[in-house]
């Protein structure tokens, strides 16, 4: 669980600023959105495979792109 507390000379908005950098590394907030609604394990693979797809054909853009 991210924590931060007040250090010497820090504002209020710095302050902030560092807690929501670090909940953003933790990844908090992707797990929570996540599982707000139940997902059925086959939806879950079929959005993983969707995914892995659009991903496999960035990639093979960027290939081509830089003349691969």
């Amino acid at each position: 669980m991210p924590s931060v507390t007040l250090q010497p000379g820090e504002s209020q908005e710095q302050l902030l600023k560092r807690f929501r950098k670090q909940v953003a590394k933790s990844g908090i907030l992707s797990t929570v959105r996540r599982k707000r609604w139940h997902i059925s394990k086959s939806e879950l693979r079929r959005i993983q495979k969707k995914k892995a797809i659009r991903r496999a054909r960035r990639r093979a853009a960027k290939m081509m792109r830089r003349g691969g």
